[in-house]
């Protein structure tokens, strides 16, 4: 279990050693020193980014949640964890104490703060200071959700007979068809991954035309250009957080919320499907002289990352197809892939809401191991070292104290009133479905199957 685990982390002290499938033009410790070698690269490493330095140095970790349910937190003494890209973490950004007792914000921290009154997801959220103290250095180790499709496949099949046979026949099938629609364009990734080449406007065109039917490229597709703005953008903004130790999520942040109308009501980045001329009309808007080298990444650094997260490395990414490929095929080749795709068509199903737990529980339970095994109290979204930070709330050997917190001048966060209360290894409930547009999830289930 914790090979799997340990796998589904990025070591930001150590170049990535992680099993490959053949057939690559590069390693994945190929693509870490081309990383760096960005204007910004040097956000990549523990000396240069600040997160990832103070997670190593093992002092107190002060971190921005903001909550909705301060009432609640206050009455039990509870703070719960929430799924998403860090699992069950309870979700937040650092802050750096200043003399006289303020915080300062992460600039992720910061567009939180500033978005809350406009964001319906976090619209009468009170900002709370946690401040944690592990006792001991930490790894800096951190997980990237994109490679989790192997715990997501061994969970489901612990768990799949929680779904009615029918249920687990449209779940399966449906996937298959996914994949099967979806084929023609993932054939092109794995024939880019493994040194082909295709017109960069065509492939960004034909992968905004397949998101719709086939939501995981979406989260790649985010992350890449994402991964892209913070690494090369040279705007003053984005130099003076560089400055700090910090990558700018405010360019992300922004790129999301003008791609995807309603991002602010749920953050779904498998609806970030962009064609050719918009995604250039939005990188040129946020920052000018962006968008020119952006497409040939997204062409080379997507196909590679899709190749790395979904083959089993006994595959071949030069000879692999996706034409025709059926359930037995899914399962035994592309392995990875194929948990990540089950894991989001169950999250699609009517009775979700009510098998949430059974689901996402089990996951984060082995997560909560994994990181005390590790000795790691605040987890991090390991796609990137970006900011978002979590707590373990399973961690045994930390210090908890909370405060409620108000904003002050210059941005600053002013601790008020402390609160009683301390990290517990529990999920909040599922509180997407009130916040879900099942418009494309209807239309899909409603489509001519793909003929066998």
């Amino acid at each position: 279990m914790h090979t799997e685990w340990d796998l589904a982390h990025t070591d930001y002290s150590t170049p990535p050693d992680r099993p490959m499938p053949a057939g690559l033009t590069g390693t994945d410790a190929d693509w870490h020193q081309r990383l760096e070698q960005a204007p910004n690269g040097h956000l990549l490493r523990e000396g240069g980014n600040a997160m990832l330095g103070s997670l190593a140095a093992g002092g107190p970790i002060h971190l921005l949640h903001l909550t909705r349910s301060l009432d609640a937190i206050r009455s039990s003494g509870q703070l719960l964890a929430s799924t998403g890209c860090l699992v069950g973490a309870i979700y937040g950004s650092p802050l750096t104490p200043l003399p006289g007792g303020a915080l300062r914000p992460h600039n992720l921290g910061s567009h939180l703060l500033d978005a809350r009154h406009a964001l319906a997801s976090r619209r009468d959220s009170t900002p709370l200071v946690i401040q944690v103290t592990p006792g001991r250095p930490a790894p800096t180790k951190g997980l990237d959700y994109l490679r989790l499709g192997g715990i997501h496949l061994r969970t489901y099949h612990a768990y799949r007979h929680f779904l009615t046979p029918a249920e687990d026949d449209q779940v399966v099938r449906s996937v298959v068809d996914r994949v099967r629609v979806a084929a023609p364009f993932l054939d092109t990734l794995l024939h880019n991954a493994s040194g082909g080449t295709t017109p960069e406007e065509s492939f960004i065109n034909a992968l905004a035309a397949t998101v719709p039917v086939f939501p995981y490229l979406g989260y790649l597709y985010f992350e890449t250009v994402a991964e892209y703005l913070m690494l090369h953008s040279t705007s003053p903004a984005t130099k003076e957080y560089a400055h700090r130790g910090e990558m700018n999520n405010r360019l992300y942040k922004e790129l999301a919320f003008s791609a995807v109308q309603s991002m602010g009501i749920l953050f779904d980045l498998g609806c970030f499907d962009p064609g050719y001329t918009r995604l250039l009309e939005l990188v040129e808007r946020i920052e000018a002289g962006l968008a020119s080298t952006l497409p040939r990444y997204v062409r080379h650094r997507l196909s590679h990352l899709f190749a790395t997260t979904a083959l089993a490395p006994s595959q071949d990414a030069s000879t692999f197809t996706f034409h025709r490929a059926g359930s037995d095929t899914l399962a035994d080749s592309v392995p990875h892939l194929w948990g990540q795709l089950l894991f989001r068509e169950i999250r699609t199903i009517d009775r979700y809401p009510q098998l949430y737990h059974c689901f996402e529980q089990a996951k984060a339970l082995e997560a909560w191991s994994y990181w005390n095994a590790e000795r790691i109290a605040t987890p991090f979204n390991g796609v990137s070292p970006k900011g978002e930070t979590g707590i373990n709330p399973a961690y045994s050997d930390a210090a908890f104290a909370v405060w409620t917190a108000e904003a002050g001048d210059r941005g600053l966060l002013h601790p008020v009133e402390q609160v009683a209360a301390v990290p517990v290894p529990r999920l909040v409930p599922w509180l997407v479905a009130p916040l879900r547009d099942r418009t494309a999830e209807e239309r899909w289930m409603k489509r001519h199957l793909v003929p066998e």
